[in-house]
């Protein structure tokens, strides 16, 4: 399998946040392999080894697209397909399957997979498939334009403006960089290591408490006098979602 070519276009999911994909097979080289491949297109790619650990995982990541193997040490990937389409039933699935498994491809595409490829198959070939499943599905519309919305929260990440509904929000540098990367990770919930990482770049001696006093400062200016938007979960960290009361 060859290196694959810079990406023209980066899809993203309608929000601006990476495409979530998650890769489902056994054999840990060509999960690591196909991983690598996805992730160097922007997207965020977790894997799964069985069945049981790829519909956990999909429970927990809210995947964009599937890619799944047919043959899997405890349960097939139709079974998998099957759980995951009873809490997630839109979520487009790739099968890969055997060259001579004929079989196998008409089945996970008469029970509701969208597509496949076969092993052995080139990177760039799984790119293309997932793609095209992407834009299909909407999930991998590019953004028209640099603008997050979250709900009734808007950030232009160009001019660095953000608004509450009609409320022009002044942030400083810090707070604005917090503000984006809660807005491109919309409903989940991100921790004070993952934070401290990506927003101030380096560990902060494990003063997380850096973290706390950064969304004390957000809370004033997006929640005060509003809906909350910003909510602690305790023990894990923060969720940034939608106000139940635009």
């Amino acid at each position: 399998m060859r290196r694959m070519s810079t990406p023209t276009e980066t899809l993203t999911r309608p929000d601006g946040s990476p495409i979530r994909v998650l890769v489902v097979d056994d054999e840990q080289t060509l999960a690591d392999l196909l991983a690598s491949a996805l992730r160097y297109e922007g997207w965020e790619v977790s894997t799964a080894g069985t069945g049981r650990a790829a519909v956990r995982i999909a429970q927990e990541l809210d995947p964009d697209v599937i890619v799944l193997d047919i043959m899997l040490p405890d349960f097939d990937g139709l079974e998998v397909m099957r759980r995951i389409h009873g809490h997630q039933p839109t979520v487009p699935v790739l099968f890969l399957t055997a060259k001579d498994a004929v079989e196998d491809r008409v089945a996970g595409l008469t029970a509701g997979g969208d597509d496949y490829v076969t092993k052995p198959f080139s990177l760039e070939e799984v790119v293309a498939r997932l793609r095209a499943l992407l834009r299909r599905s909407g999930a991998g519309a590019e953004r028209p334009s640099n603008v997050l919305e979250v709900g009734d929260l808007r950030m232009n990440e160009d001019s660095h403006e953000v608004w509450r509904g009609e409320d022009e929000i002044r942030l400083t540098a810090t707070e604005f960089e917090l503000l984006r990367y809660l807005m491109r990770n919309p409903r989940r919930v991100l921790s004070k290591p993952q934070i401290l990482d990506r927003v101030w770049n380096y560990d902060f001696g494990g003063q997380a408490n850096i973290v706390e006093l950064y969304i004390s400062y957000l809370r004033r200016k997006i929640d005060k006098g509003r809906e909350p938007m910003i909510h602690t979960m305790r023990g894990v960290g923060y969720v940034l979602k939608p106000a139940t009361a635009q």
